[in-house]
């Protein structure tokens, strides 16, 4: 922790002058005057932070944590259920939420708090889910002398982190439009819709919950359905969009990339589309070499695309790599300059959660709705982002006649009568949405459903604490042994009788 404030004031520093340095004009008005650092230099800072990704390997640990890729240069650990430590180091850029706020105008203040307490629940939500308590309310304290801070429990973490969103919703509801924003351009009623949206999301990972009475969690949910504004379309999804210009290039392009071809399809995402008949195969997978040369398969053949079981022995995945009997990425990912947009929230996944909600008694309302909504705001996102060639989508084009001529009359796609069936239907559905996007999302979704059944091979599973399972929670960083050990200490002990395992069972999934 000691080491985590001690970088906090440099990266700051380092932020402010990379993102003034974009502006010549700023720099150059006054040699003699000391750059001043405004609320929309750190707005932009703070949005890019949770928005960006990575353009190295770490770009696809996600979908290797969740099962939907297999990679076939090396056994790499979160493949094989070794998930090891999180990290708290993505918290220094938080220190940038206060200073945003002070430094804008009495006017903008307003809307600078909305987006500074929404960032602020966003990064310590998702560092909550990976370890369970957190310090919360003195995360942010090292500017104050305090570098040990306390740790929350889980709940209370959650329950600040809904108190922020509620109010942080509020800020944006009565506040103009603000500058330093690339994604809404400043729009305060998007950016108002984006955090109830994670409102909701947020509450339906509490779902375990949902009897706890200081929570009150469908209370909380119905309430913000019905009085609050929510996504409306794509057009409303907090994404980052990709081109062709230099330093927006997708992050798994080829040109920025040179792991592309060692993603392999895993077997649980080829099964499910090709049992579903599902387009979006065509989409998210290139067709094996080996069907095409060696068995004369074409593209737009279902049985073209091979998926690589992702708990295998890994002699036999390089086995497969090397003939080629698998389904690589669909090349729009690495050769198409623009890729895709990368979501983080996102109107197809609101409307599979507002589903769930109603199936779980949430809410009112049609779930069947909400779930098929969900499954065409999904696949038109895939097929908008792509371009119209053959060599993208193999000639299985994704169409409005297609998805509810076709798709959503396949007996594993048509809605349920059996409120069981319909959990896991929308489940499924989320599964198969979260590939390549909503980072990690996937597997906490799977950790807190259990579905999809998600394969583990206690043979090849190198987990150091349970072979026979997929971990439920990540380690504490180094440094909190080293710098915050006495508070570190208390919430081990309240939460995992003082072990710091992978396979304790923290608050949120209890």
């Amino acid at each position: 922790m000691k080491t985590l404030y001690k970088t906090i004031l440099v990266l700051t520093v380092i932020s402010i002058m990379l993102q003034s340095c974009k502006k010549f004009d700023d720099i150059n008005t006054n040699p003699n005057s000391p750059i001043k650092t405004t609320a929309s230099l750190l707005a932009t800072n703070l949005i890019l932070n949770i928005t960006t990704a990575s353009a190295a390997k770490t770009f696809i640990m996600p979908v290797l944590t969740s099962k939907q890729l297999s990679w076939g240069e090396s056994p790499e650990a979160p493949q094989y259920n070794n998930f090891g430590s999180a990290s708290f180091s993505g918290l220094s850029v938080l220190i940038n939420v206060q200073k945003m706020i002070d430094a804008a105008a009495e006017g903008d203040k307003k809307a600078y708090t909305g987006l500074g307490l929404f960032i602020k629940a966003y990064k310590l939500y998702y560092l909550s889910l990976s370890v369970g308590d957190i310090p919360y309310a003195e995360a942010l304290n090292a500017e104050t002398g305090n570098v040990k801070p306390k740790y929350d429990t889980q709940k209370q973490v959650m329950q600040q982190v809904l108190r922020d969103l509620e109010t942080s919703a509020a800020s944006f509801s009565g506040a103009g439009n603000f500058s330093g924003d690339p994604i809404f351009n400043g729009n305060t009623d998007t950016w108002r819709r984006v955090v109830n949206s994670f409102r909701l999301k947020v509450l339906m990972s509490l779902s375990k919950k949902e009897a706890d009475p200081d929570l009150r969690i469908k209370e909380n949910f119905a309430k913000i359905l019905q009085s609050e504004p929510l996504l409306r379309s794509n057009s409303d999804n907090l994404q980052l969009v990709y081109s062709d210009k230099a330093n927006q290039l997708y992050p798994f392009n080829n040109t920025i990339n040179k792991f592309v071809t060692y993603g392999m399809v895993s077997s649980v995402m080829i099964d499910t589309l090709r049992k579903y008949g599902d387009y979006r195969l065509f989409y998210y997978a290139a067709p094996s070499p080996f069907k095409l040369q060696s068995e004369g398969k074409i593209p737009a053949d279902w049985d073209a695309y091979q998926g690589t079981d992702p708990s295998a022995e890994f002699t036999s995945v390089v086995n497969l790599f090397n003939a080629k009997k698998y389904s690589q990425l669909n090349i729009r990912y690495s050769a198409y300059a623009a890729g895709e947009p990368l979501i983080r929230i996102g109107y197809a996944e609101q409307n599979y959660i507002i589903a769930e909600a109603i199936v779980r008694g949430w809410a009112g309302g049609s779930a069947k709705t909400y779930y098929e909504d969900g499954i065409r705001t999904a696949m038109n996102f895939v097929a908008s982002a792509t371009p119209d060639d053959a060599k993208y989508h193999s000639d299985r084009k994704i169409t409005s006649g297609y998805i509810t001529d076709t798709y959503l009359k396949n007996d594993n796609v048509s809605f349920s009568s059996s409120p069981e069936r319909q959990l896991k239907q929308i489940w499924i559905q989320k599964y198969l949405l979260y590939f390549m996007q909503h980072p990690y999302d996937a597997y906490y979704d799977y950790r807190r459903t259990g579905y999809p059944n998600l394969p583990v091979n206690p043979l090849t599973s190198t987990n150091p604490f349970d072979k026979n399972q997929i971990p439920v929670r990540y380690t504490y960083p180094s440094e909190e042994y080293s710098y915050n050990l006495e508070n570190l200490k208390v919430a081990l002990d309240r939460q995992y009788k003082g072990n710091d395992r992978t396979d304790g069972l923290m608050w949120i999934l209890q």
